[in-house]
């Protein structure tokens, strides 16, 4: 179905794909993190806002329902896609044609016009989506989150570098997506200079917060749940156990300040809340054995992948927020802490240079050296006055990325995907 040139009107119904990673798992352990959170809430919003989503997903259990209604207006579809256990994400492009031929089901099953855009998220995701969006004529918007070259000029010591068929793979999505979406302006320059994207093909639209789970004024509460002691100096890491977001970086840093400061031992307390991913799977308990042979087992405090109310809660009761990772797309942790009025020490790479306002709503760190840590938390720590200051702007700066104004922008970049897709299809001498 060849669509009409004509006002920007938005779309009716979206096909979401999300191939290797279903918004409905628990972020922080295996492969679900930051995405999950942004593809379920943009979902919901965009349903509120009259467009209906059907999200796709690999099904990872013969028990899992075909369909699930997340929400009003938010079907997540379980899509038989190889064995339920023991893939890998490296596993996954093999079974993609499985993937494409279920969601092709969908329209055949519903009849033809059922979507009108389909937006992709991930490259797996991506090469699913160009063939979905040629069948049915309708325009691609692909999100990238991570890019495989930027991945790997960023590498931590020991990570594996991502293969030369996911890059291959990236390159054919940039090539035919009607749109790409940056979560960054740093993200777009990237996808122009290192994927040839064409300028006015990428469109920057933030992930958002949502500031009603995500809130300030309640340290003293959220401590007293979460078993924390009134007058403690809480580091914590949130996120996926990996080399990619160098929680050892934090141990490390931990071990260099009690070094430097014994004094501080009664007080300190450092919080890792997620589980082993990705590459960390090859050696699930290797931050476990670096915090035993670093003296620390009676500092760190290991907390398994929590809901969002209580990573909130972990959140207020942080005295910092630390994310030290080699690379970020957007650096969602990095704004939900801030969102609760905690400031953050990150380093500066990627979207955490604009996620962070260096100076004003937290601190970035310069390289992963863990002593350049070990001064920053220092700073923060011996003064409560900085630490006050840069909470308050914290706040004020996360609550300019709800996520209604991601929404809001989505929507936007899907009129003008459809708005150019209908002129390209509609150009005389083209097929």
């Amino acid at each position: 179905m060849t669509q009409q040139v004509g006002p920007l009107s938005g779309p009716r119904r979206v096909a979401l794909l999300s191939a290797h990673t279903s918004p409905l798992e628990q972020p922080g352990t295996g492969d679900a993190g930051g995405m999950n959170v942004y593809v379920l809430e943009l979902s919901r919003r965009l349903a509120e806002r009259g467009v209906a989503v059907d999200v796709f997903t690999r099904s990872t259990s013969r028990h899992q329902p075909e369909r699930i209604d997340a929400a009003p207006g938010v079907t997540v579809h379980h899509v038989s896609a190889g064995p339920f256990d023991g893939l890998g994400k490296e596993d996954l492009p093999a079974q993609l044609c499985g993937f494409v031929r279920d969601v092709l089901r969908e329209e055949v099953e519903r009849g033809p016009g059922r979507f009108d855009l389909v937006h992709s998220h991930y490259w797996l995701s991506g090469q699913v989506g160009t063939v979905a969006a040629e069948r049915w004529d309708v325009p691609l918007v692909h999100s990238m989150h991570t890019m495989a070259k930027v991945k790997n000029a960023r590498l931590a010591e020991g990570d594996r570098a991502e293969p030369a068929g996911r890059i291959a793979g990236e390159e054919e999505i940039v090539r035919l997506a009607d749109t790409l979406v940056a979560n960054t302006e740093d993200e777009r320059s990237e996808l122009i200079h290192l994927y040839g994207a064409r300028p006015d093909q990428v469109e920057v639209v933030h992930p958002g917060v949502d500031v009603e789970v995500f809130r300030p004024g309640r340290r003293e509460e959220a401590r007293a749940r979460l078993g924390v002691a009134p007058a403690a100096h809480v580091l914590l890491f949130a996120g996926r156990i990996q080399p990619l977001k160098a929680p050892d970086v934090l141990v490390e840093a931990a071990a260099e300040l009690l070094a430097r400061d014994p004094a501080q031992r009664d007080r300190l307390e450092v919080v890792i809340v997620g589980g082993a991913s990705g590459s960390g799977l090859e050696r699930p308990s290797a931050l476990q054995d670096l915090v035993e042979r670093r003296g620390l087992g009676d500092v760190v405090r290991f907390v398994p992948p929590v809901d969002q109310a209580t990573l909130a809660d972990w959140y207020a009761a942080a005295t910092v927020v630390c994310v030290p990772s080699y690379n970020e797309s957007f650096g969602l942790v990095a704004l939900e802490a801030q969102a609760c009025g905690t400031p953050v020490v990150a380093s500066r790479v990627g979207g955490l240079v604009t996620a962070v306002a260096d100076g004003v709503t937290g601190l970035l760190v310069d390289g992963h050296d863990p002593r350049d840590y070990a001064e920053t938390f220092g700073r923060l720590l011996r003064d409560e006055q900085l630490r006050a200051d840069l909470g308050a702007k914290a706040v004020a700066h996360a609550a300019a990325f709800g996520w209604d104004v991601t929404a809001e922008r989505t929507l936007e970049t899907y009129r003008r995907a459809m708005h150019r897709h209908g002129a390209r299809t509609t150009t005389p001498g083209r097929p």
